[in-house]
């Protein structure tokens, strides 16, 4: 083999090593902080909505300064601001906390005796291969109740989100087809992200929706996708507020509250 054959070898070698390094693995949890930090009022944006389309198509989260709910859905980011409307949020906007994945249906589960939230929680607890693994759902249909809710913009200096949570406004849609957007992570991730099942939710015409409350509805309308991830990247805050974050706080009642 001559000279000029072995260098473009080796040109295709770190060709195919760079591309390798520098891809984002599409079966991955990418999160950007973690709930605790939001829980304790680190509402500051620390990483661009461009960033997280760069990892993820589907997930869910906030903005800067708590400013509404964060739905991301087919590769586009929704804001969901205290008035419930659905706005498209801009590259260059920032957010303290999300978590978003690649989205692709492993099973596809039909919820023909399921009416309520609780119902849709059994029937996907049930549909899961192990609870130890992350999984994102997509759950398609119409609805007969949706009841949301979304956070406003705060001021600094921030209150903590439970004393946020107490004064939220709700949104109530009737006959809705929409989509239900969820994450569920395994109980060993206190403190990181919400253990089991977080929803929200985005009317069809993606103008309207927020964090999940309750749903009721006639099961063989609707069609769950369910994706499982064995991978978790978790991207932490660059702040001194972090820095000196008091992380032995057990907050578990205070998320439980905010969940509510």
């Amino acid at each position: 083999m001559n000279k000029n054959n072995n260098t473009c070898l080796l040109l295709l070698a770190i060709s195919l090593f760079l591309s390798g390094c520098c891809s984002t693995n599409r079966e991955t949890v990418y999160q950007v902080s973690t709930i605790d930090a939001l829980l304790q009022g680190l509402y500051d944006g620390q990483t661009t909505i461009y960033t997280l389309k760069r990892h993820g198509d589907f997930g869910l989260g906030t903005f800067h300064a708590l400013d509404g709910e964060m739905i991301v859905l087919d590769g586009r980011v929704y804001q969901i601001r205290a008035d419930g409307v659905a706005y498209l949020a801009d590259d260059d906007d920032t957010s303290p906390f999300a978590a978003v994945t690649f989205f692709s249906a492993d099973r596809t589960l039909a919820l023909p005796t399921v009416t309520d939230l609780s119902g849709l929680v059994t029937a996907l607890d049930n549909a899961l291969d192990t609870p130890n693994i992350f999984y994102a759902v997509r759950v398609d249909g119409h609805f007969s109740y949706i009841k949301t809710r979304s956070v406003p913009k705060q001021q600094k200096p921030y209150s903590p989100l439970v004393e946020v949570a107490k004064d939220q406004p709700t949104f109530e849609f009737n006959n809705v087809r929409g989509t239900i957007i969820g994450l569920r992570c395994p109980r060993f991730v206190k403190g990181l992200n919400v253990p089991e099942w977080h929803f929200h939710f985005i009317t069809k015409d993606r103008l309207a929706g927020g964090h999940l409350l309750e749903v009721r509805f006639e099961g063989s309308e609707v069609l769950a996708q369910i994706d499982r991830t064995s991978e978790f990247h978790l991207v932490l805050p660059n702040s001194p507020e972090f820095y000196h974050l008091d992380t032995d706080r057990d907050l578990q009642d205070e998320l439980e509250r905010v969940e509510q």
